[in-house]
């Protein structure tokens, strides 16, 4: 795999992460995202630079209100949960223009049959055509043009590492590309070494249970949201399925998805005192609930309180985001200049 790297050079290397805000974030965001993302973040190695994507947020076409509220309580949620933006450059995309002009100059070397296969839009098209309708029926050039706009996000960070989900790895990929074509083009403006992807291994368990059993996801609307008040927070965890094992029958703990979750959260003491017990017998379903929701309480409590300070209109969120994005639009400016310079809009 190709490793991507700007022209400006720089002491570190940069981890960038972006951050789409589609909604309230959950206890499965938590888990996946967002604690794996503070942990590198707080590794001396790199320089990290993480953004809400809120210009990706509107290739589903999203109510402004929604696309405002949701920026912000996502920025919010990092922030309480531990991001500290004296260590890590912390901005909106939008606060970023450099980003969109590298997008159209990166999408006039970009070929069609690339962005053809993107994984997004072919999945778009097989609905359509699994519902006898229209290949492109519904689809906007947004959700067609998004691997463009995420390589600008990538190059215009000269960004070495980039956490994703293996549903965003092509995109990774395409980033490397659509930098080739350019240097190809234009000369080596971008000079290709590697876009390091990096990916969660599917053996980390960093995944949690909803509601129903399945994957916690938006999608699905079967999620525990991160910042519930108590009494609503443990409503939710009585409604996670349990099955009919008797309260004195031995129980299988990894089988069980109040225990999965419980075992994200809980010391690692705690979390073995549990397996034993529930392996032993004597301990009920509702009571390994009970224990989860004091859990989440003695977590989230105090991530709780702070994301409410910060998500309050006026808040200091609202400063750490400009300062974020002045430093974001120096970098950025920097590397645009360069491209500018190469395809000639620019002496």
């Amino acid at each position: 795999m190709a490793r991507l790297v700007a022209v400006v050079e720089t002491e570190r290397r940069i981890a960038l992460t972006g951050i789409k805000p589609s909604g309230e974030p959950h206890l499965g965001n938590f888990v996946g995202a967002i604690r794996p993302a503070l942990e590198l973040a707080r590794t001396a190695e790199f320089e990290s630079r993480y953004f809400i994507a809120d210009e990706h947020a509107l290739t589903g076409t999203p109510a402004s209100g929604d696309v405002a509220a949701w920026t912000r309580s996502v920025a919010a949620t990092w922030i309480a949960a531990g991001l500290d933006p004296e260590r890590t450059v912390f901005y909106k995309q939008s606060d970023v223009p450099e980003t969109f002009e590298l997008t159209w100059i990166l999408s006039c070397v970009t070929g069609k049959g690339l962005m053809n296969r993107a994984h997004a839009y072919k999945a778009a098209r097989d609905r359509n055509a699994a519902a006898g309708e229209e290949p492109d029926a519904g689809v906007n050039l947004g959700l067609y043009n998004y691997p463009v706009l995420m390589a600008a996000d990538i190059l215009v960070m000269q960004s070495d590492l980039v956490p994703v989900g293996r549903d965003q790895l092509q995109h990774v990929e395409i980033a490397a590309d659509v930098a080739g074509s350019f240097n190809h083009r234009y000369g080596d403006v971008f000079r290709l070494t590697v876009p390091e992807a990096v990916v969660p291994p599917e053996t980390t368990g960093h995944t949690l249970p909803g509601l129903d059993g399945r994957k916690m996801s938006k999608s699905y609307d079967n999620y525990i949201p991160l910042f519930l008040p108590a009494p609503q927070l443990k409503k939710l965890v009585r409604r996670i399925p349990t099955d009919s094992t008797p309260v004195e029958a031995p129980k299988d703990p990894d089988s069980s998805a109040v225990f999965q979750i419980l075992a994200q959260f809980a010391e690692p003491d705690v979390v073995a005192d549990t397996r034993k017990r529930l392996e032993a017998g004597g301990v009920g379903w509702g009571e390994l609930k009970n224990q989860l929701a004091e859990v989440l309480e003695a977590q989230l409590g105090p991530l709780r309180a702070r994301y409410e300070e910060l998500v309050a209109p006026d808040s200091e969120l609202d400063a750490i985001l400009a300062r974020g994005g002045e430093v974001a639009r120096e970098q950025a400016s920097r590397v645009l200049r360069g491209v500018r310079r190469a395809v000639g809009v620019e002496v």
